[in-house]
């Protein structure tokens, strides 16, 4: 009864494990929907106070924020994203409130399409098509919307050979 037990515990963890892999590998995250879509983000006071059509622009300067992405082979898998902010820390517990100049969260796309968001330095891309293969990363404010430096995105990109 005990080996059953022990069996179904780590098919729960596993199977969980996988769900989530899968969830934020489709754009899913956990706030209750789904960033790519436009639909989620129309007639309600949510929508209001999450625009992300309304960038956050801040002055040029030695203070400014900045980024820098490195993409890495992975020895056994995929692709290790390094990503490098100046002037900026990842504040996943601020995500949609108010902002606060030089804190948010990134955003990953692939070939255009958004991955998820980031709240760390690092980030490991499976599953890419084969090819060239196009990743971009933005910088944006707790509100979710884009973070400008004198009107110019706070984001980089970098294109891969995917094998």
């Amino acid at each position: 009864m005990s080996r059953s037990l022990a069996l179904f515990a780590i098919g729960l963890v596993f199977g969980g494990g996988t769900g989530f892999v899968i969830a934020a590998g489709n754009g899913v995250t956990f706030d209750g929907h789904d960033h790519s879509d436009p639909s989620q983000h129309g007639g309600s006071a949510e929508a209001a106070a999450h625009d992300h059509s309304t960038a956050v622009n801040l002055p040029a300067g030695e203070d400014a924020p900045g980024l820098k992405i490195d993409v890495i082979k992975d020895p056994m898998a995929g692709w290790n994203l390094h990503v490098m902010p100046q002037n900026f820390r990842f504040s996943p517990e601020n995500a949609s409130s108010t902002d606060i100049p030089g804190e948010g969260h990134a955003h990953i796309y692939v070939n255009g399409t958004k991955l998820g968001r980031l709240y760390s330095n690092w980030y490991h891309l499976t599953n890419l098509p084969k090819g060239e293969v196009e990743i971009e990363v933005s910088l944006n404010a707790n509100s979710h919307s884009p973070l400008m430096v004198d009107n110019v995105p706070v984001a980089v990109s970098t294109t891969i050979q995917v094998d």
